[in-house]
This record gives structure tokens, C-alpha cells and sequence, in this order.
């Protein structure tokens, strides 16, 4: 039985190949989920051990428990100072300790825009030995920094820059733009920086003025003598350290927590991939099962003979699953092949946005190799098991005298029932869904769209007969003879034409429910940028580090502006609850946001705040209420609610004047301006304002446009992102299309004979395959379209809580555009088909057996 298997196989290549190519694309996404995810995590890991190299125990400033993290001149402090560092040094076993301080810088590019990612902007101190060297950054041009108008870079920084030893720098820590002269350029191992980010170094003094004080770290590392111990030498270290206010880490421990954060970084990104790889998978097991039933109708004869001469039923099903398994295996090892390219192509895909992965080679584990290799054989195997007991029920003499016997009547009644109920539950569940209104409760929408797709894919088989016949009629009236053909071969067995559409409609439906909802949330930013904002600009640092106050005054001045709010914020705990509340200017914070009061009024005292909606509901409280509020500094207030006002998002749970908050800051700073211009928004005032606040490369001024762009970006790059990760699941249903088309023409040879010699053309039977597919692909897509809009629906709540002004918009062009999608689809996947059906000899096909 296992050489009838591979005959089987080796008989049937061209039959089988499309369903290879299903299972060849599914284990391909697969595959370069998990080398791409194993390449990635090596070389972090391995340059985060570079990194770590030489280090035996870190020491990290803590902050004082109670204390804020940063004074009153906006600087941090910490614990760690040279009498540390000292007492560390005169430990026994120690060779040596490096004095660290580290901040962030961001650099301004050629253009003006910031060089690197926000959060990986790095700066340090450079720390020369007797030669001038510093091993931890070792130069390649020029020397290190040594005065405070000085300063290095690394070698990637430099040259995204386009700086040159001898250039003046332009950078900024947390406001105005400062420069500096570029004396030196390092290479640097730290995975942040080799990732995507930035490095600036300065002497010591200079770093600890812009980020500490004088004489104080961020962090001591400690190398140790040979020989000496790891965990005893951290457990000396412990002992001379200030209690509270620092803590020591062996360099182990230290490599073990990142190798851990590595894969803790991955995981995220490698499990959608994969879910998305799960998903093409699926769709794939739709093709398998499908094909394998035609190929067994079509060899009934031959399955019957091995039966009559002697085969059991389980030989019949083990030769199936053999043949099934073999299939898999090939394209397993094909797709595994193709995968690895995927690894590759993806890694520079995402480094070319931004990414900036570490440089190392591609890994490909044995886990990988197995992994994938199991995946497509098992797949494969589970789909062609049905079709294998089908063929193990062949009774000789009845397959010996019909080449295909219709289902049975019973099997779709059970089919249909079994639809019904799983339908009825997954929409009872979507039911239920649409009145919660928590993101926790995706768990339960997921269940339910599971459900419901699954009970949609059981019934498609009765959904298909109106839905194709409503087809059939638009088909006829306009084709004639060829669209009726086509519309009797779709309806001629439902549960293939079920099977077929099935796969492309599950593509479909997360593609339309994920369409539908970025869509309604992209119009709910834009509705909450354009009701919440009246000003012309939003004026905010990039890394979310604070605006000096003095700035606010400088931008008021500038000619062209009618007003500027500045908005600053604290927090207060009151009845067991914490408010965020905002301070601003009381009388310019109705020029530039919308402020729609339900009771009440604005406040008008430094003992008044008024209240968001949202809030009041959540807290119980209401208008001419007084709350007893405790600050985070532990001062307290009572503070009366003048009025209660709809929910903006420029502003938090409660609003109050500047005189209010300002006690409770240490340093007073603006988390953001908006601005109100007399004319309404222009190139030239936006270029004075940068002007006014220093040209910093952090600043961020952003019109109502930016801000539009800014918010629906995200979800615009998101969706893009989907669709082509559901791109994949889509061709591998366009591949069934072609491969059940292909192989039902190979089934109506004859009958295809019989129509060419009663006088339909080539170019008729051409349109008749071609209708067929377009019948085929457009169910699909209706099927897909009309449950993904259903669940975003049921869904839409689970949104809109953090979005108040979220609604269901449907996306008509999109929706269209699908539509059009499957119809080319159609089209194309009929082209070889029907030019293989238009080309059969017409008396060879006549006396096919």
C-alpha cells in the first residue's frame, strides 16, 4: 500500500501540486516566523553578552522611597557619588570600577529631524584612561571629549548626521536646543544603540550637569580580579552600599534578566505572526480536504479494485494518509526552504522602517526545522482523513459501476443542523458582546467570532445554494448559455463549492471586520481632533519630557497669535480614588478646547476644578460637590466642582487653574501648549514658533492636520500591516479556486466533450469555467464581507471605550473594492482551467473514461 501511495503521488503531481503549493505557503509563513524570531533573539542575546562582557557586578541607583525622581532644577539624583564608588573599589577581588551617567540626547539630522527612536536616544559619559582611550567606547577618529563644549559620537550616529570630526552638533536633552563640537567617533556594541538608536558621549562633569550633580552616577560597574567569584563578590558590594538607595546585580544575573527581556521583546511579535500563520494554515486544510475528495472520486475504480482484491478498509485509509503525509512532507521541506528566505526578507524589511535589529547570521534551529516539517505533515494528514474514511467505505461493485455517487441526503440534514446551532451560539455570543464595553472582554469576542465562522463554514454548503442561484440569474441574463452552465456546475456539489468559497472567506472576514473597525476608529480620531481642538497647534516634545514654563509667554508674544494655554498636570486621591487634573490659563483654555459643560460651569478659583463626564459617572461625584484631596506630595485641599464638561482628549479627568497645581510641582513645567492663531494656521507661524522655542529637534508643532495623520496613521500602517500578513491566507484560497476548477474540469472531460460536439465553442467553454470561478470567489467574498461587518459590529463597543466618539462607519469603497478584488480573482484563477477545458480534443474527450 505505501508503493500504491507513492505511485499515487507520482501519477498525480499535476493534480496535487496546488494543494503543495497551500501547504508549501503556510509552512513558509510558519518557517519564517520561527527563524526570524530565533535569528533576532541570538543576536540581541549575544550583543547584550558583548555588551556585558568584563562585567561582574552592577551596581543601580534607587530612588529614595517617597522622594520624586527628579529635584526642583528638574535634575535627578541618586545615592551613588565617588565616596561609593571608592568604598566599592577598596573591596577585595575588585579591579576596577566604572563610574556611569547616562540621560538621553536627541540629535538633530541634516533636515531637522531627530536622528533614531525617542526612547533609544543614549547618552553617557566617556571615561579616557591614562592614554585617552576608553574601552568601553573605543574611537576610531579624532579623541574623546574632555571640555564641556565638546562632544563624540558613535560611528552609525555620525554618519546618519552627516557630521564629520570638527562639525558643530546640534542636540537636545529635555528643551532648548543645545550644540557642541564634535571631537571624537566610537564604535559602540549596546544593543539600544546597534538597534535603531542614537549615542552621544561627554566628558563626566558635562554629563552629570545635564542629567545629575556634580560627584553623583546612575550606575557602578564593577569588574572583578580572575578567579574571583561572581556572587560573593556582589554579595561584599551589597554590604558598603547606602541601604534603600541601591542595589547590586551580578553580571549573571544581569545577562540571565536581558536574555529574558529578549524573549519576553519576541514573543509579542513572533505569536502574532504565527496566529497569522495559523490562519493561512487553515485555509489550507480547506484545499487539502477538497482535493483529496475529488482525487478519490475520480479514482473510485481503482480503490474499488484494491478492495476487491483483497484490501482492507484500514490499508485503503493508511494508503490515503501515506500519500496525504508524503504530500507534506515535500512541501514542508519546499516551504521550510522558502521560509528561511521569508526570515531574511522580513529582518530588512523591518530594519529599512526603523526596526534596527543587531547584525548577525541567520539561525535556523533544529526546533525550527522539526517544527515546520511537523506542522505542514500533520496538517495535511488531518485534512486528507476524512476523505481517506470515504474512501475506505467504497464498496467494490457499486464504485466498479458509477464514477461518483451524490452525497447523502442525511449527511448535509446532520451538516446543516450541526450549522444551525453552532451559528445560532456564536451569534447569541456577538449578541451579548455588543453590550460590553471593556477591552477585557475581547476574550469573549474572540470566542464568539470563532464560533460563529466556524457555524458559517458548517452551513456554507445550504448558504450556497440561494446565494449562487441569486448569482446565476445576473450570470444567465448577461452570458446566456454559458452563465447558466456555470451556475448548474456550482450548484452540482455544494459541499465542494462550499469548501472552495470557505477559504476565501475566512480571509475575507478578518480582513472586512479589521477594515470596518480602523475604519470607524480612524473617523472617531478625526471627530475628537476636530470637536476637542480649537486651536491651531499643539506644541510638545517628541520624547514627552516637559516644556520650560518661560516658553509659554515667548509663543503668546509672537505676532499672529490670539492665544496660548499652557496645560500641566498632577494627580490627587480623593474617596479612595485617583484624579488626574489639569492646571492651565482659566481664561484663554476656551479658546483653544472645546469645553461643553452638561451642569455647571468652568471653574474660577484656585479651590475649584471642573470635571469630565466620564469621571463624575466613574466617581459618584456632581456638580457643587466638595472633594477632600490629597496630592502626591501629601498636601492636601478642598476642592469644589463647579461644573462637569463631555470628555476631550487634551485634557484629563479634571481642570483647574495653573495657581492650583503649581504648589504641587517640583519643577513647574508645561506638559503642552495649544495655541490659537488670529488667522487660522500658516507655514510662516509655525516656523516662528519653532524659532521661539528654541529650534529644539524634540519640539513637536502640529496642526490639525498633523495631528489627524498622527492618530490615524497608526491604525492606517496597522491595517496595512493585516492585510498583508492576510494577504497570504487570501492566495492560498485563490490557489483552491484554481486547484478545484483544474481538477472538476478533469472530472467533466466527457461532458465537456459532449458540449463541444453540440456546438459550443472553445470561447464558450473558456466562459463557462471563467463564470464558474467568478460564481465561486464572489460567494466567498459576500459570505466574508457580510460576517466581517457582523462582527465588527457586535465588536464596536469593545472600542469605544477608549475612544468616546467611536461609531460603526462602514467603509463603502473598501467594501466595493473587496468585492471587485474577488471578482478578479475569479477571473484570474479560471485562466488556466478554462484554457485547459477550451483545449481538450473533443472526440478523445467524448470517450474518456
Amino acid at each position: 500500500m505505501l508503493r500504491t501511495a507513492l505511485r499515487n503521488v507520482l501519477a498525480h503531481k499535476a493534480r496535487l501540486m496546488m494543494t503543495a503549493l497551500a501547504v508549501l505557503l503556510g509552512v513558509a509563513f510558519v518557517a519564517g516566523t520561527l527563524i526570524f524570531s530565533d535569528t533576532v533573539g541570538e543576536a540581541i542575546k549575544k550583543a547584550s553578552t558583548k555588551n556585558l562582557a568584563g562585567v561582574a557586578v552592577s551596581v543601580q541607583a534607587v530612588p529614595a522611597e517617597n522622594a520624586p525622581v527628579t529635584g526642583k532644577d528638574g535634575k535627578r539624583t541618586t545615592a551613588l557619588d565617588d565616596k561609593v564608588a571608592d568604598a566599592v573599589r577598596a573591596l577585595p577581588g575588585v579591579q576596577s570600577v566604572r563610574r556611569n551617567v547616562t540621560g538621553e540626547a536627541t540629535l538633530a539630522g541634516p533636515d531637522g529631524v531627530p536622528i533614531g527612536n525617542d526612547w533609544q536616544n543614549m547618552a553617557a559619559n566617556f571615561q579616557p584612561d591614562k592614554d585617552g582611550h576608553d574601552a568601553r567606547y573605543p574611537l576610531l577618529t579624532g579623541r574623546g571629549p574632555a571640555a564641556a563644549d565638546e562632544i563624540a559620537l558613535d560611528e552609525a550616529t555620525a554618519k546618519a548626521a552627516g557630521h564629520k570630526v570638527g562639525d558643530t552638533v546640534r542636540f537636545a536633552t529635555d528643551g532648548p536646543v543645545l550644540t557642541k563640537k564634535l571631537v571624537g567617533i566610537v564604535s559602540t556594541d549596546d544593543p539600544q544603540v546597534t538597534a535603531g538608536g542614537s549615542l552621544a558621549l561627554f566628558d563626566t562633569a558635562t554629563a552629570q550637569k545635564l542629567y545629575l550633580h556634580p560627584g553623583q552616577f546612575d550606575e557602578l560597574v564593577v569588574a572583578a580580579e580572575p578567579g574571583t567569584d561572581q556572587q560573593a563578590l556582589t554579595a561584599k558590594v551589597r554590604e558598603v552600599l547606602p541601604e534603600k538607595l541601591a542595589e547590586a546585580t551580578s553580571g549573571a544575573d544581569l545577562a540571565a534578566e536581558q536574555a529574558r527581556r529578549v524573549a519576553d521583546q519576541n514573543k509579542a511579535l513572533s505569536s502574532t505572526l504565527l496566529a497569522f500563520a495559523g490562519i493561512a494554515l487553515f485555509v489550507g486544510v480547506f484545499i487539502i480536504a477538497n482535493t483529496f475528495t475529488m482525487l478519490i472520486s475520480q479514482r473510485s475504480r481503482e480503490i474499488a479494485l484494491l478492495r476487491a482484491v483483497g484490501a482492507s478498509r484500514r490499508q485503503v485509509v493508511r494508503s490515503v494518509l501515506a500519500e496525504a503525509g508524503l504530500l507534506g512532507l515535500v512541501s514542508s521541506v519546499v516551504g521550510f526552504a522558502l521560509g528561511a528566505g521569508i526570515a531574511v526578507g522580513l529582518r530588512a524589511v523591518l530594519d529599512a522602517n526603523g526596526a534596527g535589529f543587531p547584525d548577525g547570521p541567520v539561525v535556523i534551529s533544529p526546533a525550527a526545522v522539526l517544527s515546520s516539517l511537523a506542522m505542514g505533515v500533520v496538517v495535511t494528514v488531518l485534512a486528507a482523513w476524512l476523505p481517506s474514511r470515504k474512501a475506505a467505505k467504497i464498496a467494490p461493485v457499486e464504485a466498479l459501476s458509477t464514477v461518483e455517487a451524490p452525497p447523502a441526503l442525511r449527511s448535509l440534514v446532520i451538516r446543516n443542523v450541526l450549522g444551525a446551532v453552532v451559528t445560532a451560539l456564536g451569534v447569541a455570543v456577538m449578541f451579548y458582546v455588543s453590550t460590553l464595553k471593556s477591552s477585557d472582554d475581547l476574550p469573549i469576542a474572540m470566542a464568539g467570532s470563532i464560533l460563529m465562522l466556524t457555524g458559517v463554514i458548517i452551513l456554507a454548503p445550504l448558504l450556497s445554494r440561494p446565494l449562487v442561484s441569486l448569482a446565476g440569474v445576473v450570470a444567465t441574463r448577461l452570458f446566456g448559455i454559458g452563465g447558466k452552465l456555470a451556475t448548474q456546475n456550482a450548484l452540482r456539489n455544494p459541499r465542494r463549492t462550499a469548501a472552495t468559497a470557505s477559504a476565501l472567506m475566512i480571509g475575507l472576514t478578518l480582513i472586512t471586520g479589521m477594515t470596518v473597525v480602523g475604519n470607524s476608529a480612524q473617523q472617531a480620531m478625526d471627530k475628537m481632533t476636530a470637536n476637542g481642538l480649537k486651536a491651531d497647534y499643539k506644541v510638545q516634545n517628541a520624547n514627552f519630557t516637559s516644556l520650560d514654563v518661560a516658553l509659554s509667554k515667548k509663543v503668546a508674544d509672537l505676532p499672529g497669535v490670539e492665544a496660548v494655554a499652557p496645560l500641566r498636570s498632577v494627580t490627587f486621591q480623593a474617596d479612595g480614588l485617583y484624579t488626574d487634573l489639569t492646571g492651565t490659563d482659566l481664561a484663554a483654555v476656551g479658546k483653544v478646547a472645546r469645553l461643553d459643560f452638561t451642569s455647571g460651569s468652568q471653574a474660577h478659583g484656585a479651590d475649584e476644578i471642573a470635571i469630565s463626564r466620564t469621571a463624575a459617572k466613574e466617581k459618584g461625584w456632581h456638580t457643587g460637590e466638595t472633594v477632600n484631596a490629597t496630592f502626591d506630595d501629601k498636601k492636601t485641599a478642598k476642592l469644589k466642582i463647579s461644573g462637569i464638561y463631555e470628555d476631550n482628549q487634551e485634557l484629563t479627568s479634571a481642570l483647574g487653574a495653573t495657581s492650583l497645581v503649581d504648589p504641587h510641582m517640583a519643577p513647574v513645567k508645561n506638559d503642552k501648549l495649544l495655541v490659537k492663531a488670529r488667522g487660522g494656521a500658516t507655514g510662516e507661524l509655525e516656523k516662528q514658533i519653532r524659532h521661539a522655542l528654541g529650534e529644539s529637534p524634540l519640539l513637536k508643532v502640529q496642526d490639525h492636520a498633523d495631528l489627524r495623520k498622527e492618530n490615524a496613521g497608526k491604525i492606517e500602517t496597522l491595517l496595512y500591516i493585516v492585510y498583508g500578513l492576510l494577504g497570504m491566507a487570501v492566495v492560498i484560497a485563490v490557489v483552491g479556486v484554481v486547484n478545484t476548477l483544474a481538477m472538476s474540469v478533469f472530472e467533466r472531460t466527457r461532458e465537456i466533450g459532449m458540449l463541444r460536439a453540440i456546438g459550443l465553442s472553445r470561447a464558450g467553454i473558456k466562459e463557462m469555467v471563467r463564470l464558474e470561478s467568478v460564481v465561486l470567489s464572489l460567494f466567498g467574498a459576500v459570505l466574508g464581507i457580510g460576517v466581517g461587518v457582523f462582527l465588527s459590529w457586535a465588536s464596536g463597543n469593545l472600542v469605544s471605550q477608549g475612544l468616546p466618539t467611536y461609531e460603526l462607519l462602514l467603509p463603502w469603497g473598501r467594501l466595493a473594492l473587496f468585492l471587485l478584488i474577488a471578482l478578479v480573482v475569479g477571473v484570474l484563477a479560471s485562466l488556466w482551467p478554462a484554457r485547459r477545458a477550451a483545449r481538450l480534443n473533443m472526440l478523445e474527450a467524448i470517450g474518456a473514461q
